[in-house]
């Protein structure tokens, strides 16, 4: 018998104590809100300048300049991607999936920010377009574009299996990244950071409260677009796992192609828009 399996007594005031009404622990009231309507207004008259292919299992690096916008598709069937964003000139500064859940919940969608680590702390990018907005939270709990999982990774395969796999998505953008900057993969490796599961069906179990996936209900078409709040490094991997319907990590599940496009808006488009300085706390913690 494990310690789990001991009975427990209950307490007399058990009931009272899970009673109490939860409290958002990050009310957004002041927080800067983006102008949805000009950034969308901007896109209307943008114009393709690049695109780049994810391949099944790989990943590729991209950059947007602060202004831009860049659309992540489904182009042949339903898939995942693993998004990290950097600030193209100062790679210190990246996204920060755990402030940004901590933010707008566990999974993103329309006008929702991806924000960057401290000290910086300000929107890399907003998302202004969505088409599995509608997908909504389904029986199980489940919503889409999670800022729940940190990515699949090498060491955890090896961990659970023993074996050693190169197409995790962390080693996918570590070689995207080492390739697209021209640094040696330890030094990509260290800047891999936690991620946007873009497209990825995820939740949290009632009973056990386990993170999990299922099928993503994204289909060829489906798109997240997001307008660049500064100058942008990305990489996007297309998870092994496909649409996460069962596995990861491995080189069963069927896997296809994402697409990256990049569009400039007409010049004039943004005007009196500017990017969001770092923030600005002194740095002194109270010494």
């Amino acid at each position: 018998m494990t310690n789990d399996d001991l009975p427990m007594a209950l307490p007399p005031d058990a009931e009272a104590r899970r009673a109490v009404p939860p409290v958002i622990c990050y009310p957004t009231d002041t927080l800067p809100q983006p102008d949805l309507v000009l950034y969308r207004a901007a896109r209307a008259g943008a114009v393709k300048i690049d695109e780049v292919i994810a391949e099944p299992r790989e990943a590729a690096a991209f950059r947007v300049q602060a202004g831009q916008f860049f659309r992540i598709t489904s182009v042949e069937g339903p898939q995942v991607g693993d998004l990290n964003l950097w600030n193209l000139h100062d790679p210190g500064e990246r996204f920060y999936s755990g402030k940004t859940r901590a933010l707008h919940g566990t999974h993103l969608t329309n006008g929702h920010r991806m924000w960057s680590n401290f000290p910086h702390l300000r929107p890399m990018a907003t998302i202004i377009d969505d088409t599995l907005a509608w997908y909504g939270a389904d029986a199980f709990g489940g919503r889409v574009h999670d800022v729940i999982g940190t990515r699949c990774d090498p060491h955890t395969h090896h961990l659970l299996s023993g074996e050693d796999y190169h197409h995790c998505c962390h080693s996918n953008l570590t070689r995207a990244y080492a390739r697209a900057q021209g640094v040696r993969v330890g030094e990509a490796a260290e800047l891999v950071h936690d991620v946007l599961n873009v497209f990825m069906c995820t939740g949290f179990t009632q009973d056990t409260g386990q993170y999990f996936m299922k099928a993503s209900p994204v289909r060829p078409g489906d798109y997240l677009e997001f307008f660049a709040e500064i100058d942008l490094l990305g990489a996007l991997s297309a998870c092994p796992g496909g649409d996460c319907s069962s596995e990861h990590s491995s080189d069963a599940a069927a896997c296809h192609p994402l697409l990256i496009e990049v569009f400039a808006p007409q010049e004039g488009a943004l005007e009196g828009w500017q990017s969001s300085p770092r923030n600005g706390y002194s740095g002194s913690h109270g010494l």
